[in-house]
């Protein structure tokens, strides 16, 4: 750290996902001069604008969560606000048992208030078995417990696979039997600490939620995607003076013999990226956990151990594009699918009804995706990219009755796209940021620790930068008071 300057005077950010991007322009605000690094030739990560028969569309995420105020701030801040656009319906189904039914209300993240919220998805034995929740002796949580055990526990294993699992699922493409309450679903968490009675708990949730008022849609997207805001990000980086190189890929990361001394001057880390030798007061790792593993591996090997064992899931996201005449689909904004109902795709998006401004680049086409794959799902995600689009239509089929031959289809691949949050990953994170303490002029950031959603990078970058410019508050807050990341409706 410089001692005219609270903020480093060169810092190198290692990454050009959103979470880098939000970390880079966090920094500029604050004086820094930054050089940001990316490994692949473009920016943005899983945040991915593209086309399909003339139409702009997404091909990462779609959608982020607007309850939270990180993302749609930066999207104001990088100019994007009049862009800003919420569903043009947020109604879903679930595509269980053969047959497509109303997504209930009166739920969270699956789990329901009363048994007679999720009447007509459960069976009459599955709603009886909600119902003696009230008499059950209390559930020890402890430090964590999977979401699955819990729920399956309180409210029996109906409720785990015909609702909490597609949800998690479309979230983190994980198993909710693994997936950790205290990080996943963290009210509710802190509500099972505090109550014997599940569904109790859940109505107390949502009576704190009514008595707050919140008003306005809980998801927000962009005019012509998602994926425009971390080049809007970008954008505002370089316009500030902020270097970004692609194509970069950093192989080497080392403390200087200055690391650790007293006075101005020298800088502590060097950045190796091929040809290219930096020199940082401070860097900011927000890569992916084996990638900062292995940038760690030398300097801080206790902490590279821990994300050496992150484990991720892979998915594709098909998108098919349609001539509009003579198709019908069902209402709403799409489906989710229940893994236990065995079908291979998980959810499906009527992306143009979803989303005006895609409807409204040309009436008379229809775009909808599907995902595939889960934690563990190699098989399916080994096919060809045909078989993934054949695969599709057939659900699809099955679903919806569409059987029309599509005018287009991409296939998205995200290879170890989404990390995995089991029980116990909070204490992980934990430890990863005492070792990366130790060293002054490192952070780390990204979907990895604080959560998988856009909020959740962003509010991690910036936890981040305060930690280098010696604040922790923002880290304790996040340990606190995880940042839910939610299913957008249908086919996130």
């Amino acid at each position: 750290m410089r001692e005219e300057d609270t903020s480093p005077e060169h810092v190198v950010v290692v990454g050009g996902g959103i979470a880098g991007l939000a970390a880079a322009h966090r920094l500029l605000g604050r004086g820094a001069r930054v050089t940001v690094l990316e490994a692949s030739d473009r920016l943005g990560g899983k945040l991915l604008a593209g086309e399909i028969a003339g139409a702009r569309v997404d091909l990462g995420a779609e959608s982020m969560l607007a309850r939270r105020p990180e993302a749609v701030d930066l999207a104001r801040e990088a100019g994007l606000g009049d862009s800003l656009q919420p569903p043009a319906t947020a109604t879903a189904s679930l595509w269980t048992r053969g047959t497509l039914r109303p997504m209930p209300k009166g739920h969270v993240m699956g789990v329901p208030g009363t048994a007679s919220a999720v009447a007509g998805v459960l069976s009459e034995e599955g709603l009886r078995r909600i119902e003696r929740d009230a008499d059950l002796p209390r559930t020890e949580v402890g430090e964590d417990i999977a979401v699955g055990e819990y729920v399956a526990a309180r409210l029996g294993r109906e409720v785990v696979d015909r609702l909490v699992e597609p949800l998690l699922g479309g979230v983190y493409a994980g198993d909710a039997y693994r997936i950790s309450l205290r990080l996943a679903v963290p009210q509710l968490y802190a509500a099972a600490r505090t109550h014997t009675s599940l569904t109790e708990a859940v109505r107390e949730i949502q009576e704190k939620a009514a008595a707050a008022g919140q008003s306005g849609p809980v998801f927000m997207g962009i005019d012509g995607g998602v994926g425009r805001l971390p080049l809007a990000v970008a954008a505002s980086v370089t316009a500030r003076g902020g270097e970004i190189l692609t194509g970069t890929p950093v192989t080497e990361l080392r403390r200087t013999a200055a690391a650790g001394t007293a006075g101005p001057a020298t800088s502590a880390w060097r950045v190796v990226a091929g040809d290219r030798v930096l020199d940082a007061d401070a860097v900011v790792l927000a890569v992916p956990a084996p990638a900062a593993a292995a940038l760690l591996r030398a300097e801080a090997p206790a902490a590279a151990a821990e994300l050496a064992a992150v484990e991720y899931a892979s998915m594709a996201l098909v998108t098919l594009a349609y001539r509009a005449e003579g198709v019908t689909l069902p209402e709403g904004s799409g489906f989710l699918v229940p893994p236990v109902d065995g079908h291979t795709i998980k959810a499906s998006t009527f992306a143009s009804r979803k989303w005006g401004w895609i409807a409204d680049q040309d009436p008379g086409l229809l775009v909808l995706r599907t995902s595939v794959g889960r934690h563990g799902e190699t098989e399916v995600l080994g096919r060809p990219d045909a078989d993934l689009v054949a695969v599709s239509r057939h659900d699809l089929k099955e679903a919806t009755g569409l059987d029309a031959e599509p005018v287009e289809t991409r296939v998205t691949r995200w290879d170890d796209g989404l990390p995995q949050y089991p029980v116990g990953h909070h204490a992980r994170v934990a430890r990863v940021r005492e070792h990366v303490a130790k060293l002054p002029g490192l952070a780390v950031c990204g979907a990895a620790y604080d959560g998988v959603g856009i909020p959740a990078c962003i509010a991690s970058a910036y936890a981040a930068v305060d930690r280098l410019g010696g604040d922790g508050g923002a880290l304790e807050a996040l340990a606190a008071a995880p940042v839910q990341s939610l299913h957008g409706g249908a086919g996130e």
